[in-house]
């Protein structure tokens, strides 16, 4: 039988609940917003902590898969940012990877992306 809101709030509210406490939980980490919370839960990324040590650019690439469409990359910028500071880097604006980004699409040569 379907419980009413009153006894999901009592409970704990089982997996929705889990799902705001993560996006509430990676809202704190700096340039990650609602929507950006999402996708990294799409990634297995929950805390901070699961970012630790990731590679921003497999990362976005995942993600890219799992929406079967290609993001914005700035996107992958963020996911640096975020690796960045799970790593125990200061907090920087997610548009100071890009430079680094672009470094490695030339390095790569995948041109403008």
């Amino acid at each position: 039988m379907p419980r009413t809101k009153d006894e999901v709030s009592r409970d704990g509210g089982g997996a929705a609940t889990e799902r705001e406490e993560a996006v509430t939980r990676l809202r704190r980490i700096p340039n990650v917003g609602p929507k950006m919370a999402g996708e990294l839960l799409k990634l297995g990324v929950t805390r901070l902590e699961d970012a630790a040590g990731r590679d921003s650019d497999e990362m976005y690439h995942q993600l890219c898969a799992i929406d079967a469409k290609r993001h914005d990359p700035c996107v992958r910028d963020v996911f640096a940012a975020v690796v960045s500071y799970a790593d125990g880097g200061p907090a920087r604006p997610w548009w100071e990877f890009t430079p680094g980004r672009k470094a490695r699409d030339k390095d790569k040569g995948e041109g403008r992306r």
